[in-house]
């Protein structure tokens, strides 16, 4: 079966592209096998620079790769200029740190010298997803590279293209055979590669249900994995938050990429002295928010992925309805061409509602109503997910108590949540496990390697 390449603004077909046959996958496993070795032994400074080379051509190149991801994932074109231009950060982070990240770690034993040096492990599976075609491969590819690693790319099959421009960039940057490849592969064959001994270790960004089937097939094959997973983020307001900057930056938080956003806000939790003033704010901002063309600037939210997709949401918002959650705006699709769905609010949200209980991937935001700051805490980490958390105050230390206490993996006050490749990236129970980004990142694919020396 093809990988069809289709534009979410018209829903017409765009490129088909061929998957690759079973030759062509194993001479690529082989190439990464040969390439491990030769990139391993290769010096740091080397390695580095190719990631310098590689962030100077996405900057060279943002225009024509940023229509490409608007093209293929609906995403507005002010997005995926930020999204390449995010993506030769996070090159130009691991270029600059990752001797720091890397440097042997003297330890005083017995020994006359002891110390923990980190060595590559070898070929690495990134098996990643569309809503940041760009940014999800290069988060996990940078610090992999740096570290010795060859990556094997397994994208997501609605943005073939983007993982073709991917590896023509490392191509076009010098990377050595194998370094950094490509796989065109349907989801049913990535058990196969993951047994591959060439493979070593699989980094998955997706669902968790995909998690669920890559660990076990790499745990099966006693292989090591950092999943990046769903989220259920919550966004606390209390009752001393600056509701005009909280009521804004909700919009962006819940809206942007059309929801499509493991790190995404899509539980807001606002206590009750504050909620009328609140949901007049951030329904006043929702009701701003302009569907249109993606590739026009001026339009403010961008079609979902797929028709599938937006079919999936819908259903779950009509479960939440029919369960008790009060439609305020949106809750359909949109009678125009491609897979838009109306920017939708839904208060009075509760246990047992898919927007309560559920990830909804797309532009629908879930109000939940707290009595006060202990409910609103309770109320957050109610949830299998945990990715991420906001909470809100004009008590920075207020808030940082509250952070703290949040079951999640990146928590922030008064900012939304967001990853920087200076800080670890990633979550806890359905959300996964593992860190990406900054040093935790770069050290999740070596062997932390102890040597003792008489």
């Amino acid at each position: 079966m093809s990988f069809a390449s289709i534009n979410p603004a018209s829903g017409e077909l765009v490129e088909r592209f061929e998957p690759m046959d079973d030759a062509a996958v194993a001479a690529r496993l082989e190439a990464a096998a040969r390439a491990a070795t030769a990139w391993a032994a290769e010096t740091l400074a080397a390695r580095c620079a190719l990631l310098t080379r590689v962030a100077t051509l996405l900057r060279e190149h943002k225009t024509p790769l940023a229509a490409l991801i608007t093209v293929e994932m609906g995403k507005l074109i002010g997005e995926a200029e930020a999204e390449v231009e995010k993506c030769a950060l996070a090159c130009q982070h691991y270029a600059e740190q990752a001797r720091a990240y890397l440097a042997d770690e003297l330890i005083p034993s017995d020994a006359g010298r002891s110390l923990i040096a980190c060595t590559p492990l070898g070929p690495v599976l990134a098996v990643m997803p569309w809503n940041f075609p760009f940014w999800q491969v290069f988060r996990c590819a940078a610090p992999a590279l740096a570290a010795g690693n060859p990556v094997l790319l397994k994208h997501a099959s609605n943005v073939p293209g983007c993982a073709l421009a991917i590896e023509d960039l490392f191509r076009d940057a010098g990377a050595p055979e194998g370094v950094f490849s490509a796989l065109m592969i349907e989801a049913g064959r990535v058990d196969a590669v993951i047994a591959h001994p060439a493979v070593r270790a699989v980094s998955l960004t997706g669902s968790d249900v995909a998690g669920r089937k890559v660990a076990a097939a790499a745990g099966a094959h006693l292989k090591k994995t950092v999943l990046e997973l769903g989220g259920s983020d919550a966004f606390v307001v209390l009752g001393d938050a600056d509701l005009d900057l909280a009521a804004e930056m909700a919009v962006q938080a819940r809206f942007m990429n059309a929801g499509q956003s493991c790190i995404a806000a899509k539980r807001f939790i606002v206590v009750a002295s504050v909620e009328a003033a609140f949901m007049q704010r951030f329904r006043a901002g929702i009701e701003a928010l302009r569907p249109g063309d993606p590739a026009d600037p001026q339009t403010t939210l961008a079609p979902m992925a797929r028709a599938d997709l937006r079919d999936e949401l819908h259903a779950q918002v009509q479960a939440s309805v029919e369960a008790g959650a009060v439609l305020v705006m949106g809750g359909k699709a949109l009678d125009r061409p491609g897979f838009f769905y109306a920017p939708t609010l839904l208060d009075h949200v509760g246990p047992g509602m898919p927007a309560y209980t559920d990830e909804l991937f797309g532009p629908v935001a879930a109000v939940i109503r707290a009595a006060d700051e202990k409910e609103a805490l309770g109320i957050a980490n109610d949830s299998r997910f945990g990715l991420g958390g906001s909470v809100w105050t004009e008590d920075a230390t207020r808030g940082e108590r509250f952070a703290r206490q949040m079951a999640c993996g990146c928590a922030f006050v008064n900012g939304m949540v967001k990853s920087d490749p200076r800080l670890p990236f990633g979550g806890i129970g359905d959300s996964g496990y593992g860190r990406e980004l900054s040093r935790l990142g770069i050290r999740e694919f070596v062997n932390e390697q102890t040597l003792w020396v008489r």
